[in-house]
């Protein structure tokens, strides 16, 4: 069922999002121009105020409005749609932070120190087992892990530095994870 028009409607909000729905790049830079900064003051509310996390969502939000796009006849329920996007954009990204964070929490038990109740003998081992494994990867695989997990360097510090975009970085440290882990757990049972 078609909503009737909004009176107050910025003029041409059926021809803008006609033309988002076609691929045409000047109305994804009208769309940018008059949506930016009200997507923006509303995801700041969404990720109570962490403006990284604003930043991000914003981000999946345009893309997603770019890819995913229909013809609207009224503002208000244009905006009540970027909205949802928006919402939603935020939610997935939070959801992410936080199986990235239970994998590093997962993987963290492989680095950190011995615990003062295991036997030092377990744990000198699987130090020893995965510093060998770490080694047998390619130099710049090993590169990657460390930049990561030792010295502690953000996926977009890493895709700068190696020149790759961030979702390559976390492919490739995913990839890693899991080979790594292969390795470890392969030597720790056949010695």
């Amino acid at each position: 069922m078609a909503v009737p028009a909004d009176a107050n409607a910025p003029a041409g909000i059926v021809g803008l999002t006609r033309r988002l729905t076609a691929g045409d790049e000047a109305a994804f830079r009208e769309f940018h121009a008059q949506y930016f900064d009200r997507l923006h003051q509303f995801l700041l509310v969404v990720a109570r105020g962490k403006e990284d996390e604003a930043r991000e969502a914003l981000q999946e939000t345009l893309l997603r409005v770019a890819k995913h796009c229909k013809p609207f006849d009224n503002e208000t329920v244009f905006w009540c749609w970027l909205k949802a996007i928006a919402r939603n954009a935020a939610r997935d990204a939070g959801r992410k932070r936080t199986r990235y964070a239970g994998l590093l929490e997962k993987f963290s038990h492989f680095i950190k120190p011995p615990a003062p109740s295991a036997p030092a003998k377990e744990d000198g081992r699987l130090t020893a087992v995965i510093e060998e494994c770490l080694q047998e990867l390619a130099e710049d695989d090993r590169v990657l892990l460390q930049g990561k997990y030792l010295a502690g360097h953000t996926v977009n510090e890493l895709a700068l530095k190696h020149d790759l975009s961030s979702k390559a970085v976390e492919s490739r440290l995913l990839r890693l994870r899991r080979e790594l882990r292969q390795r470890v757990l392969l030597k720790l049972r056949h010695p």
